[in-house]
């Protein structure tokens, strides 16, 4: 149980707190736009649907190789704004535009143009992304190197990111709302605009306000510059082998993986089920339940969630906090066999709390776990720190996840025989539908809790880290 207080040094100030968390409402801003702005290339812009699967996922194969490589160059970097700042303010102003470009498709020209246009621009699109992202996730493992300060951080930074998912819910409904829009290319062109400039103004706030480690205080730095950056790519395997081999920071991949791509496999499902089980196949019917279902398991997860996995993690550790968290969600999930119901459309809302315990308590607990990992690796390694390198390995295992869901959530719904294009659906496809939905999740969260169950860096063992490195190097 932790008792110790966190010391007036380690504190990250609410101003600070504030512009990071700033930054990951963009962060989750951009993907959930455009996880429902992919829905319209279908409806508002005619395009083949392979076609537009390949616009959702052949841009990943570009991050996957991109994330790494921004992580190590801002690892590596010194200037007078740090390490990670001068990247973020010039990644958020480009990730801004081109995001707003992005979506400027005109539904006149012919579907290969468009198709063309939109891979192109969105390779653009994910350059500034990613400049904005890396280093703005290895700012956070670095802003301070207190053990629970890290858990109230991120904490803090997912609970105002995740009011991104309560507001994206909504643009499917203002879009395709002719009193908003004459039609729905005009909408997505539009809010694609409201959407850039919100992401603009709320991603230089971390570059301007947040502080992190002084590179000048770091030995054993690459030297690059834009001509070196290719010939020290050696470093780069070396810096991704030496956390390939950090055996805690691979549970953590692990158990994110497991958790996140559960839910992400079965997360159009609810809908699904919405309209077909409960509304028997009437959209009109369905109105906007579906939406309001998912904003308020944003709201729960922000607001009630993530405050108690923080006093979880700080009294009992995040380890165990992760358990009991993940083992609450999957509670949660099997009450959906009851709580989804024709009879009573509000039950549906009963497992929710629990269900947000996956989660809302998955970035919070493994982003500061990563923090901890880092300062594990200096202590194996030695010098640079690598929070970049770790933050980008971390979140390409995200979006492995995320690539691989698309394309196993449509294989399940083949299996099970579902036919989006018909009016109802069978009484044997809507139950091998409902068991899924409830079933993916349920095996994944298992086996991320038999993972973390021998996770070994304890609040113990990162402070004992945290002593010996700053009496070898001093305090960052």
């Amino acid at each position: 149980m932790s008792i110790v207080k966190t010391a007036k040094k380690d504190r990250v100030p609410f101003g600070q707190k504030a512009a990071f968390g700033a930054g990951h409402l963009v962060l989750n801003l951009y993907p959930g736009a455009l996880g429902f702005f992919m829905f319209f290339l279908l409806t508002a812009f005619g395009m083949d649907p392979f076609l537009a699967g390949l616009l959702g996922g052949l841009p990943r194969f570009f991050d996957a190789v991109t994330d790494p490589i921004m992580g190590f160059i801002s690892d590596n970097t010194s200037s007078k704004w740090g390490r990670r700042r001068p990247y973020i303010f010039v990644g958020g102003i480009l990730s801004a535009i081109t995001f707003v470009l992005l979506w400027q498709l005109d539904e006149n020209n012919s579907a290969d143009y468009n198709f063309w246009y939109f891979l192109i621009m969105s390779m653009v699109f994910l350059i500034g992304n990613t400049m904005f992202a890396t280093p703005l996730v290895g700012l956070g493992y670095e802003m301070t190197s207190d053990y629970n300060e890290r858990t109230r951080l991120m904490a803090f930074s997912q609970t105002v990111g995740l009011l991104a998912w309560v507001i994206v819910p909504w643009f499917w409904v203002i879009i395709a709302d002719p009193d908003f829009f004459s039609n729905q290319a005009e909408g997505v062109r539009t809010m694609a605009i409201y959407v850039g400039v919100a992401c603009l103004l709320l991603g230089l706030l971390p570059a301007i306000f947040c502080r992190g480690i002084d590179a000048s205080h770091m030995g054993n730095r690459k030297k690059l510059t834009l001509t070196s950056v290719f010939s020290n790519l050696k470093d780069l395997f070396i810096s991704i082998k030496e956390a390939v081999k950090n055996k805690p920071f691979m549970k953590l991949c692990g158990a994110t993986f497991l958790v996140f791509n559960g839910y992400q496999i079965v997360a159009s499902f609810s809908f699904f089920i919405f309209v077909f089980y409960i509304f028997n196949g009437s959209y009109e019917a369905t109105s906007t339940w579906p939406a309001w279902f998912s904003s308020v398991g944003a709201l729960v997860s922000a607001f009630l969630v993530i405050p108690i996995v923080s006093k979880m993690a700080t009294k009992w550790g995040k380890k165990k906090a992760f358990i009991i968290s993940t083992a609450l969600s999957i509670i949660g999930y099997a009450m959906k066999w009851w709580a989804f119901t024709p009879d009573n459309i509000w039950l549906s809302f009963i497992p929710i709390p629990l269900m947000s315990f996956g989660l809302g308590s998955l970035f919070t607990l493994m982003m500061s776990m990563t923090a901890d990992v880092c300062d594990l690796d200096e202590l194996v390694n030695g010098m640079p720190r690598k929070e970049g390198t770790f933050g980008a390995l971390y979140w390409w295992v995200v979006k492995l996840g995320q690539g691989l869901a698309l394309v196993l959530g449509g294989l399940v719904l083949k299996v099970i025989g579902f036919d989006g294009n018909a009016a109802t659906q069978s009484v044997d496809t809507l139950t091998k539908l409902r068991i899924a939905d409830i079933v993916i999740p349920i095996v994944t969260a298992a086996l991320a809790i038999w993972i973390m169950w021998k996770y070994s860096l304890s609040e113990e063992r990162a402070k004992d880290i945290k002593a010996q490195l700053e009496e070898r190097r001093g305090v960052l």
